[in-house]
């Protein structure tokens, strides 16, 4: 693994982290893969290069609509950043169609090819793909000031620029610490249980699952690339039979939760769990941990926490005491091709990326490479001086198995939850992906 310090990031993005700062949700997406494939037309790119000129602003006129996964911003957040867009040209109307079944309900416009104007990229879209979807985005200027470019690259043009980055961690109520008696973040693996256990003991829920919402558990399968030491893990499965052996990177991983959820450490009723209502607790320290991406934190800080008394630090996820974390992208923008007023949603897109301020209020790491943070919580997780597994694109061939297995990672980690025998799930899992890969390959 990298050192953190080594990575292209943490010159320039994570540079205000460390010198302090100030601060200022959603859904690093959860990675379900689909049944029903992409379609598999791919069209040549004949569309905008890098030397293309952008529209004039007098073609930034008419409506578009945005869909989003964030439902609890529309009458705030975003309403305002329709009106900001509407200042800046005057001619253009935004609306912003809010999804909670976001992957789901996309899988099902792409089937048809009707999607809004400008949307999040489902993670069932293959590379080869984006150019049957999305229009090229060369002409925004955008192509050299971001990370994650080569994610939404095909035929040598981008069809699509990454919203923010998340470092996957714990965020975490230092007052709830403070009543449990915990006088220092956990750096080991059975520091963090002995944690747990002082929480439950302080009538504190120690971690929020949202086992109900599942979305959230999506973190278990991230942790498996740093057991792994493999920024592609879901790259390399796609070469694999059975990439879900007893005592590889998933069961590592899974095991964790796994021990969690049955030593009580979470909520007692799972089936209940709510994720608004989880950030309330985790607010007020009635809840004191979620492993997610950074982008939660300031949404706890929204639900009422005092952003001093919110932390976040590695998951220690073995004894050694080296503290490993890993980077990995949010959604990304892209435009319809079929949109009605193409100039006018690339126009919104690229406003979002360099002026809307979305990734200093969701909590990510900034997409553009001369950009600072603004979350002071990423000092404390640095302090710590994690390795760092930075995640790279999810290759065409793991996408396609994984649309063809159905393969859920939230569902896996709920799966292994509710499990008597836990061999019995990953061999259940093992036989699934080796059909999955073999229908794809004969193709």
């Amino acid at each position: 693994m990298k050192k953190w310090a080594s990575l292209v990031l943490s010159t320039v993005v994570f540079g205000a982290v460390l010198a302090g700062c100030s601060s200022n949700g959603n859904n690093e997406g959860n990675k379900e893969a689909a049944s029903t494939e992409s379609t598999t037309n791919t069209t040549t790119n004949e569309a905008a290069t890098n030397d293309a000129e952008p529209a004039a602003e007098s073609a930034i006129k008419g409506k578009i609509v945005f869909a989003t996964n964030r439902t609890d911003l529309v009458e705030t957040e975003l309403k305002e950043y329709a009106k900001r867009f509407k200042e800046k040209y005057p001619e253009a109307t935004v609306e912003f169609e809010a999804i909670k079944d976001y992957e789901e309900s996309m899988k099902v416009r792409l089937a048809s090819n009707e999607l809004p104007d400008v949307i999040l990229v489902p993670k069932t879209v293959t590379k080869a793909n984006l150019p049957e979807f999305f229009a090229p985005l060369d002409d925004l200027g955008l192509n050299d000031r971001i990370y994650f470019k080569d994610n939404y690259t095909q035929d040598g043009s981008t069809y699509g620029i990454v919203s923010g980055s998340s470092a996957m961690g714990i965020t975490y109520n230092k007052k709830a610490f403070e009543k449990a008696g915990i006088t220092a973040v956990p750096k080991t693996l059975d520091e963090f249980y002995a944690a747990c256990e002082k929480l439950k003991a302080a009538g504190i829920v120690a971690l929020s699952t949202n086992f109900k919402d599942k979305w959230p558990l999506m973190g278990w399968d991230q942790e498996a690339f740093l057991f792994a030491n493999d920024p592609g893990l879901h790259n390399t499965m796609a070469g694999q039979d059975e990439p879900f052996p007893v005592d590889g990177p998933h069961w590592k991983a899974m095991n964790i939760i796994k021990t969690i959820v049955d030593k009580g450490y979470v909520e007692k009723d799972l089936m209940s769990t709510n994720w608004e209502g989880s950030k309330k607790d985790v607010a007020s320290g009635t809840t004191a941990m979620y492993l997610l991406g950074n982008w939660v934190i300031n949404q706890v800080i929204d639900n009422g926490a005092k952003s001093e008394d919110v932390g976040f630090f590695p998951l220690p996820i073995d004894n050694s005491g080296e503290a490993k974390a890993l980077l990995s992208p949010d959604y990304a923008y892209a435009v319809s091709k079929n949109s009605g007023n193409v100039e006018t949603a690339k126009a919104f897109l690229k406003w979002l990326v360099e002026e809307s301020g979305y990734d200093d209020f969701g909590g990510f790491i900034p997409v553009l490479k001369d950009k600072e943070s603004k979350l002071p919580q990423l000092a404390e997780f640095m302090s710590f001086k994690p390795q760092v597994v930075e995640m790279v694109a999810e290759s065409d061939e793991y996408v396609s198995i994984g649309n063809k297995m159905q393969f859920d990672t939230s569902g896996f980690a709920q799966d292994v939850i509710m499990a008597d025998d836990v061999t019995k799930v990953f061999a259940d899992y093992n036989k699934r992906w080796k059909e999955a890969r073999a229908a794809v390959a004969s193709k």
